[in-house]
């Protein structure tokens, strides 16, 4: 495979169903076992997610560092972020993506860093893990990250809820505001939600506001939270305009702002409620 249909095989990990990915690449005998755990993770227990991960991030280390091991690397790093499955478990996954880089160096996407180094760089930036991985493309990812977020900390928007009330994140000054994108197909967004409730309902009194944002139209979004017990504002942004001043390509993500409007926390993917507590423990609310 060349490195342009890789390219265009991972970088379609975050939005296309992995069937349709499976059409655009020949996997080994090697590989395809571990293929196979990776399309049943999501049915798997925490536990067993989180040990399961570790033993397939050693496994594609194994393989021979073909183009296909980036691959692999990268689709589980994917996975890896979806809840708790503890910090060595993500070291033991970014050791392998790292790795994998090392030895099939990926091209850039028209000057900018390939998807599989961006992941690599979010892992150590916002789940703290390490590397030694250097390469002009990590380095490169790594200061695309800090650019974005200095820019989400000085963003504005204003948009309407489900019921028509606007809110304008400016104007929450003196409130813990998490902004949570997220989107009625996506599982991991579905799976977080009622945490996300259990919190609003708990520290809604102490002045903690949850906007979750949602690109879809309304007619998707009101009878999906018609059916379930969200309280928090539903907000729709359907021409992605906040979704694209925060610079969110893959749903879900959260960003925390404390009481003076500063930036303390974000995450990457799906958070469960010990890591949302973590995250607004960091804006001061216990």
């Amino acid at each position: 495979m060349t490195a342009c249909l890789l390219l265009a095989a991972y970088v379609l990990f975050l939005w296309t169903p992995i069937g349709a990915q499976q059409a655009k690449i020949v996997w080994s005998e090697q590989e395809q076992p571990i293929v196979d755990q990776l399309n049943g993770m999501r049915k798997l227990p925490n536990d067993t997610r989180a040990r399961d991960t570790q033993a397939l991030a050693v496994q594609i280390r194994r393989l021979p560092g073909v183009t296909n091991k980036v691959v692999l690397a990268f689709w589980l790093a994917t996975l890896s972020t979806e809840g708790d499955f503890g910090h060595d478990t993500l070291q033991e996954v970014a050791t392998t993506l790292a790795e994998a880089l090392h030895q099939q160096p990926q091209p850039d996407q028209k000057g900018q860093p390939a998807e599989a180094y961006m992941e690599l760089a979010q892992l150590v930036r916002y789940e703290h893990v390490e590397t030694l991985l250097d390469d002009p493309q990590y380095t490169a990812a790594m200061a695309k990250l800090q650019a974005e977020d200095a820019l989400r900390q000085d963003v504005n928007f204003t948009l309407s809820d489900l019921t028509g009330r606007t809110w304008t994140l400016k104007d929450l000054h003196g409130k813990v505001v998490l902004v949570n994108f997220w989107a009625t197909w996506c599982p991991p967004c579905r799976k977080e939600m009622p945490d996300l409730e259990t919190l609003y309902e708990r520290f809604a009194a102490r002045g903690f506001v949850v906007l979750a944002i949602s690109d879809e139209d309304a007619s998707k979004v009101k009878p999906y939270i018609k059916g379930r017990d969200i309280t928090y504002p539903v907000l729709l942004d359907p021409e992605r305009k906040v979704a694209e001043l925060f610079q969110v390509d893959g749903v879900p993500k959260s960003f925390v702002y404390d009481r003076q409007g500063k930036l303390v926390a974000q995450s990457i993917d799906m958070r469960t409620q010990r890591q949302f507590l973590e995250m607004l423990g960091q804006a001061g609310l216990h």
